[in-house]
């Protein structure tokens, strides 16, 4: 079923807070409720759909359903890990689409800083995941798998730590204008090539910020869209896929946006060039430099010049990206930063993002989140989006 211009994103709202010991994860996601349905101008009983991921506490939409008082004909609980927010709106746009629903609220909340999670630990993943057992005797984090991301790729097409240096310069450049980044200093390449090393070839500043956090998104039927005060973003196309190890058979420069991606411009009617604004999921550097890879905006192995000089700063370069600063400078909440890339794409599209990075006369861009790890199984979102 295509859901093409069959939905429409009428509220968004990212959670001010990058700490916060005082609040429970229940209580995040509903705050971010409250401000999407606000911005829209709706209000919770207007909400027939309800869907989160694995950051929701207890029973996912049961427990936040029965929290925030909803009542909901449709609930969804995918989880894709930093993905899943992409996803849902897609997952939203097909149930509207469907007649299973008409306004859907999607929220994500987490205290990952305040827990003490980060890249750099060894994640309990539990006994009952059928692969992770073989791998874990070897010491994977989340941090050295993305650094063998990095090395193969400089590896087979000659990238180098100032290429991907360039990501984060672009990012803080974004972050100096938003009052909630946790990083709101300026760096240069030599700035992130001199910070330490925490895993070859990857620096401190190579690296996504920890935080607490969250955000909300409400989808409608277009014609409820159009009846509120507020600018219309249509959602014209998405795509999700899964990329593995294969029994075996890996390529680690190659991630799942090279498939959800074409099946998202596919679905919208428009290409890469068309793109005015991308939000690409920014775990680290090289995270963002294999999807605009996969995703077409440059040739497989010319990512590295492509963001090089400034490629992605909003006004100078070729490509606007992560205009709030992204997970590599803003916030990284609950370790699912896809919902952070919805919101940016929406605040671009309406016309309201800070003055000194708002991308002139942008009416179509484009969010794309991946989950997991690059270097062993993920999954992958892309979500097309167009100004009513």
């Amino acid at each position: 079923m295509s859901i093409r211009d069959k939905a429409c994103i009428a509220g968004v709202y990212e959670h001010p807070t990058r700490k916060a010991p005082d609040k429970s994860v229940a209580q995040i996601h509903a705050e971010a409720a409250r401000g999407a349905l606000a911005d829209a101008g709706l209000s919770l009983a207007d909400v027939d759909s309800y869907f989160c991921a694995g950051d929701a506490p207890g029973l996912g939409p049961l427990s936040m359903v029965e929290y925030m008082g909803l009542n909901v004909r449709h609930m969804d609980s995918t989880d894709t890990g930093g993905s899943s927010y992409i996803i849902h709106v897609s997952h939203a746009a097909q149930a509207i689409a469907a007649g299973k629903c008409d306004v859907a609220l999607i929220t994500l909340g987490g205290r990952t800083r305040s827990e003490g999670v980060s890249g750099a630990k060894v994640r309990n993943w539990g006994p009952n995941m059928p692969d992770v057992p073989y791998e874990t005797p070897y010491g994977p984090l989340t941090l050295n798998q993305y650094a063998m991301v990095a090395m193969r790729h400089m590896h087979e097409f000659g990238t180098t730590s100032e290429q991907l240096a360039w990501i984060k310069v672009a990012a803080s450049h974004h972050a100096q204008h938003n009052p909630d980044a946790m990083l709101k200093n300026v760096v240069t390449v030599e700035d992130v090539l001199n910070a330490p090393m925490v895993a070859d070839p990857l620096h401190k500043l190579d690296c996504c910020v920890v935080s607490d956090g969250g955000g909300a998104i409400v989808v409608t039927r277009p014609e409820i869209a159009g009846s509120l005060n507020r600018p219309v973003v249509k959602v014209r196309g998405a795509g999700e896929a899964h990329k593995g190890l294969n029994a075996g058979r890996v390529d680690m420069t190659t991630s799942g946006a090279a498939w959800s991606g074409a099946s998202a411009f596919a679905e919208a009617g428009v290409k890469p060039a068309d793109i005015k604004y991308a939000s690409i999921y920014d775990s680290f550097t090289i995270t963002v430099l294999v999807q605009l890879e996969d995703l077409g905006f440059c040739n497989k192995g010319e990512g590295g010049r492509f963001v090089a000089d400034g490629g992605l700063i909003s006004g100078s370069g070729h490509l606007p990206f992560n205009t709030d600063g992204g997970g590599l400078c803003n916030n990284h909440p609950a370790n699912r930063g896809g919902v952070t890339k919805v919101i940016e794409a929406v605040r671009q599209l309406r016309g309201e993002a800070h003055q000194m990075v708002q991308v002139p006369n942008c009416d179509l861009a484009l969010a794309q989140g991946t989950g997991g790890s690059l270097a062993t199984r993920h999954g992958s979102a892309t979500l097309i989006l167009e100004r009513g």
